[in-house]
């Protein structure tokens, strides 16, 4: 039976979306069965605009030139490789809701739900992380 992992992506810069998606990416190359929720500023990971600009950390700005020089690839690559690789992303209804955002705002090939749909999900889940 294939392993489950479940992932809260609940913070919107690039630190978060390096752990949120090479946790995922990792986890669905040993062919577990992976969805991120997406709610609060972990929306910007899935943004259509927001994504390709996350913000660093105070003080960390150097930090970029280290992922281009080590060949880390770019979130948007990333997301298109978790996505190629199978992983679910649904983002959050109700953050969508109070932010005026709509499915369209967002990268191609999400699902949008509530908690409910992302619990349904993570109930089975054999490990389950949050950023």
């Amino acid at each position: 039976m294939k392993k489950r992992v479940a992932i809260i992506a609940a913070n919107g810069g690039l630190f978060d979306a390096y752990k949120v998606f090479n946790i995922a990416t990792a986890a669905a190359a040993t062919e577990a069965e992976v969805a991120i929720f997406f709610t609060f500023e972990g929306l910007n990971l899935i943004h259509k605009e927001a994504y390709k600009q996350l913000p660093l950390p105070e003080g960390k700005e150097q930090i970029q030139q280290g992922f281009a020089q080590a060949n880390v690839p770019s979130i948007p690559e990333l997301v298109g490789m978790a996505q190629e690789m199978g992983v679910k992303f649904i983002a959050c209804q109700m953050t969508m809701d109070v932010m005026g955002l709509t499915k369209e705002h967002f990268v191609d090939g999400i699902d949008v739900g509530g908690a409910v749909t992302f619990l349904d999900f993570a109930k089975d889940a054999d490990i389950t992380l949050t950023f």
